[in-house]
């Protein structure tokens, strides 16, 4: 692993018994995340796109050890990680931290803010009372809170407030990477931006690495320095933002793309209309992927190739890697 990768996940794979059915080896399993392979860069934004189902949640769950994976491995920081138990993970925590997407379900209701900020502190035992109680005043006033509200409940606070809580709980520990999943989604379109832009000002601040995950296409491009695309479980697509945005290589990134509303900003008259895509079929159940590539059934381009052999991540000149048989061509 390079200096400059902070984690690495190597084919990552993460299934789910189907409940209700059998549970043991053998019965059916969702294919949540079906043999992801990715770099994380120090100091770099790296967005995870995809419709909902397509499992980016899980995989930035398995990425911080929130959830275990079925195979495969994540090294934070030279060590692999996927191994190691719960003693012997205790030490690494810190440094991997999540905000999660609905900041009302994610805080504690009957616990004050400043308790629900000052509990990693307690748990790693991170200083005494008042050296704790001086931190928390410290977090709330980086993320734009003050130290008197320290004192009040999760249910006093707006959406977008409650969120900056989760921001300052997963500072607390100092994080070296970062995972927010959909952290903008639950929120007002008014309150995205502030947040967006606590995010900015963070990252310039303590250093930090984040994995961006949203369905949001336009909240993934302002904020990464570069996009995965994926697609049932799969990565099919990743590479530098305004490639990916500017000329997308896979089909299903450029017909994501397509679906994204254009403002007129004055320049439309230079810039060639994107043409619609629409799509056809249903999407596969995730139980029972097709053979070859996942999106062979809905994609325009698919020839008998595709239904037989499932295409790997191959890179470009530019260093974009698109999955696709016939898109870097």
């Amino acid at each position: 692993m390079t200096a400059d990768v902070l984690l690495k996940a190597t084919d990552v794979v993460k299934n789910f018994p189907v409940r209700g059915g059998l549970t043991g080896r053998g019965g059916p399993v969702v294919h949540a995340v079906d043999g992801v392979s990715l770099d994380v860069r120090r100091g770099e934004t790296l967005g995870v796109v995809g419709e909902s189902g397509c499992g980016k949640s899980t995989l930035g769950r398995c990425l911080v050890r929130l959830t275990d994976v079925s195979s495969g491995r994540v090294d934070f920081e030279g060590e692999d990680i996927t191994t190691l138990s719960r003693r012997r993970l205790r030490p690494v925590r810190p440094g991997l931290q999540m905000v999660f997407q609905d900041p009302y379900t994610s805080l504690n209701p009957r616990r004050t803010v400043g308790e629900i900020v000052a509990e990693p502190l307690r748990v790693h035992r991170r200083g005494t009372r008042a050296e704790i109680r001086a931190k928390v005043a410290d977090l709330l006033d980086k993320v734009g809170l003050t130290a008197e509200q320290a004192e009040r409940y999760p249910h006093e606070f707006s959406g977008g407030m409650r969120q900056r809580v989760g921001i300052a709980r997963a500072l607390a520990l100092e994080p070296r990477l970062v995972v927010a999943d959909e952290p903008v989604s639950a929120l007002d379109v008014s309150i995205q931006a502030q947040v967006l832009n606590l995010f900015a000002d963070l990252q310039e601040e303590l250093g930090l690495t984040y994995v961006f995950v949203a369905h949001d296409l336009g909240v993934v491009r302002h904020v990464s320095d570069r996009i995965a695309v994926m697609y049932l479980g799969r990565i099919v697509e990743l590479g530098p933002a305004e490639e990916v945005y500017g000329n997308p290589a896979h089909p299903y990134t450029r017909a994501l793309l397509s679906a994204v509303p254009e403002i007129d900003d004055g320049t439309a008259a230079q810039t060639p209309a994107r043409e619609r895509i629409v799509l056809t079929g249903d999407v596969p159940n995730p139980i029972d992927l097709p053979s070859g590539c996942t999106f062979h059934s809905r994609c325009p381009l698919a020839q008998d190739r595709c239904r037989t052999e499932r295409p790997a991540l191959r890179t470009d000149a530019t260093g974009r890697q698109a999955a696709c048989h016939f898109a870097l061509d």
